[in-house]
């Protein structure tokens, strides 16, 4: 019996095997709990402050966590200019997703550049 899948790993294939042997009831990911995450103290160590006091951050690679991350600064620190020089900006945010890196950047108010910064920027 092999219920592979409907589930996210083999420990839980298993442990529902066992479930269903034994006549056991159950559902799988039937529900969804909302929470909201408590607030933690965080520091962001900017990859560089030019002279001008631009910020950029350099990302091959923008992850959710650091799309969060940004639009809470941006949010929390507004005169902040923070910039991305992105390796390439026509990736998509996700696998599936059609909104790539720059679409995204300019969504949020963010500058951004692909695999130099401009001079136009201060350098």
């Amino acid at each position: 019996m092999s219920l592979t899948s409907r589930f996210r790993s083999g420990f839980e294939n298993r442990v529902a095997i066992d479930l269903e042997l034994n006549g056991v009831g159950f559902g799988y990911e039937t529900q969804k709990v909302k929470y909201l995450k408590p607030p933690q103290d965080s520091t962001y160590t900017p990859d560089f402050i030019l002279d001008s006091g631009v910020i950029v951050e350099c990302k091959g690679v923008l992850k959710l966590e650091d799309r969060k991350k940004h639009l809470w600064i941006k949010e929390q620190h507004p005169t902040l200019d923070i910039r991305f020089c992105f390796q390439r900006a026509k990736n998509t945010i996700r696998k599936g997703s059609k909104t790539t890196y720059g679409e995204w950047a300019n969504k949020h108010g963010f500058k951004w550049c692909e695999k130099r910064i401009p001079k136009s920027w201060g350098i």
